[in-house]
């Protein structure tokens, strides 16, 4: 199986990574909390061959050579057999990696793949790009080259950050540019937050812009994510009388538990076919190849079907009617994790997947990418662009789920949101000092990060009013 590397830079980074490895864990069966929940034998109830998830552990787990025959089912198993997680901790302050490494999943992370400073970046992009990205480059080099020396199949960085503060924005994508020059070949996936219109940092739309463009150039593909629509998701289930009794299993960064728990779950799904078996399974490497038409036209929309804020106790669809309700769903707005609406009147679908995990048909599938082929507008070209995967093994607790993955040309109107906070901050050159007295940046940074940004989307704009040729139809004289 394909083995996938975490990367978590900044504070909103690693505390996606907080829920990240007990949701993964739970994946494989193994309890990381005394809930008294036995959720080995849950997955048992969903999960034809139980060997498919011991031999899908390696791909976020590193296991000694001695320990390979180790039945693992809590985290003093793990400890035991000296188990470590793929994963590379990074910021430039030690708040949230600090509670993680008090935390029940301490021996899970490799110490020397934990790189950590003081004071921070200050909510200064130039800072954390320039200053801790030049002066920790050859360590952070160095931890990455550990890491990958540890994989015999590596397929993929998952890059977790947020573009408002500094840390995330800057370092993280100092970061992927390092991934960029150094694994060319392997995919870099990132997983990224934008601030709201009412941000908690005055800086960010600098921080936001500066990072986008970084993002454009270096990334293969990026999934956007917005709190305001996290937010959406949790008042939503956390009503659902279903959902009263949900276990929530992570205790390190209560704040945003649930909300970190969405997105974990969306990246949970979208490695399924590159770490479990399937009757059609997607893998990594098609993601790119099928949903990226043209250059650095690479922001996907994002959706789970169900939309589960932590590893659930039961959550079972039975039937095709039910079935189809969990597609309609994932085409909802209330399920997207940005507010930008996908399937606006005037947008364009260039290209599209749907990942089923679980109890669902190939029949089942085919049916309902039709019914949505038949709501939405596509271009000329991609009308058949619609990618499909089934992966036999469902996600912890559940028997069926699913994940929409669109590449639209609506998402320029979040480039414009991006554009528009940035005007409204830099006619005023308010904060600008902050960052030119940074060695490494000039002022002309952001005039070029601009023009890059907008030159994105015009070729947005210009493939949603683009027109189909209209060829005469042949006439015999």
């Amino acid at each position: 199986m394909s083995q996938f590397i975490t990367i978590q830079v900044g504070q909103c980074g690693n505390q996606i990574g907080s829920a990240f490895w007990p949701l993964a864990l739970h994946e494989y069966g193994i309890e990381t909390a005394n809930t008294g929940v036995n959720l080995l034998k849950i997955q048992r109830n969903y999960v034809k061959n139980i060997d498919d998830l011991s031999d899908a552990f390696h791909s976020f787990f590193v296991i000694p050579d001695n320990s390979h025959d180790f039945c693992f089912k809590t985290v003093n198993d793990l400890r035991r057999a000296k188990v470590k997680a793929r994963a590379i901790m990074i910021d430039m302050e030690d708040s949230v990696i600090g509670s993680q490494r008090k935390g029940p999943l301490r021996d899970l992370f490799d110490q020397k793949c934990i790189v950590t400073n003081y004071p921070g970046s200050a909510n200064n992009w130039a800072m954390g790009h320039y200053t801790y990205g030049n002066e920790y480059y050859e360590r952070l080099e160095d931890t990455i080259r550990l890491s990958v020396e540890k994989c015999s199949r590596l397929h993929g960085f998952l890059l977790m950050h947020s573009v408002g503060g500094g840390t995330g924005s800057g370092l993280g994508t100092a970061i992927l540019k390092l991934l960029a020059d150094n694994y060319p070949v392997i995919d870099r996936l990132v997983s990224c937050i934008y601030p709201t219109v009412m941000q908690d940092v005055v800086t960010a739309p600098y921080n936001a812009l500066l990072a986008t463009q970084e993002l454009i150039e270096y990334a293969t593909c990026v999934f956007p994510i917005e709190n305001t629509s996290l937010l959406d998701i949790c008042d939503a289930q956390l009503k659902k009388k279903e959902n009263i009794d949900q276990i929530n299993y992570n205790i390190s960064c209560k704040p945003f538990q649930d909300m970190n728990s969405i997105i974990v779950n969306m990246l949970l799904h979208l490695t399924s076919g590159s770490r479990f078996p399937g009757s059609l399974n997607m893998d990594m490497n098609e993601i790119a190849t099928n949903l990226v038409a043209y250059p650095k036209l690479h922001y996907i929309f994002s959706s789970v079907s169900p939309a589960t804020l932590t590893a659930s106790t039961m959550c079972t669809l039975k039937g095709a009617k039910l079935l189809d309700e969990l597609f309609s769903n994932a085409w909802s707005r209330s399920n997207q994790l940005i507010k930008v609406d996908p399937l606006q009147l005037g947008s364009k679908i260039l290209s599209g997947a749907h990942i089923a995990r679980g109890n669902c048909f190939i029949s089942d599938l085919k049916r309902n990418v039709e019914r949505f082929q038949r709501k939405i507008t596509c271009t000329e070209w991609s009308r058949e662009a619609m990618k499909i995967g089934l992966c036999s093994v469902p996600p912890a607790g559940h028997s069926t789920s699913l994940l929409c993955l669109l590449n639209s040309t609506s998402m320029h109107l979040l480039f414009k949101n991006v554009i528009k906070q940035f005007v409204t901050l830099y006619k005023r050159k308010a904060h600008v000092y902050h960052y030119t007295q940074v060695r490494g940046f000039e002022e002309a940074h952001f005039v070029d990060s601009q023009e890059i940004v907008l030159n994105l989307i015009a070729q947005y704009t210009e493939l949603q009013n683009q027109i189909g040729p209209k060829i005469s139809r042949l006439q015999i004289i």
